[in-house]
């Protein structure tokens, strides 16, 4: 009794080597420019009066806000210590996603 239907798959379905290399291509090029949160909280300790945690990730417009008012007087670097981790997640996440765009893994 050959059954000609293959067997059903148990796990990922591998990927042609051609994707394959494009996948490995654009986690090498995310790996390269994704943010570390200890770095973020790091600067935000000891410049994070002038921006400097914002800076990091790229919020020029926010940065020279706070270099100019000294973090909104210690205001806004103060508060900053609980939005810090969730802006380098949302941060890391548009970067994957553009670089996985660029690459043509995921459409935009």
């Amino acid at each position: 009794m050959s059954s000609s239907a293959p067997p059903p798959a148990s796990g990922p379905v591998a990927l042609p080597g051609w994707q394959r290399y494009s996948v490995l291509m654009a986690e090498a090029d995310y790996r390269s420019v994704r943010k570390d949160p200890r770095v973020a909280y790091a600067l935000w300790c000891v410049v994070g009066i002038l921006g400097g945690h914002r800076f990091y990730l790229g919020d020029t417009g926010r940065s020279i806000a706070m270099l100019f008012t000294f973090g909104g007087l210690g205001l806004w670097t103060l508060l900053d210590v609980f939005f810090v981790g969730r802006r380098v997640h949302a941060v890391n996440r548009a970067r994957r996603s553009a670089i996985m765009v660029r690459y043509g893994i995921i459409e935009d």
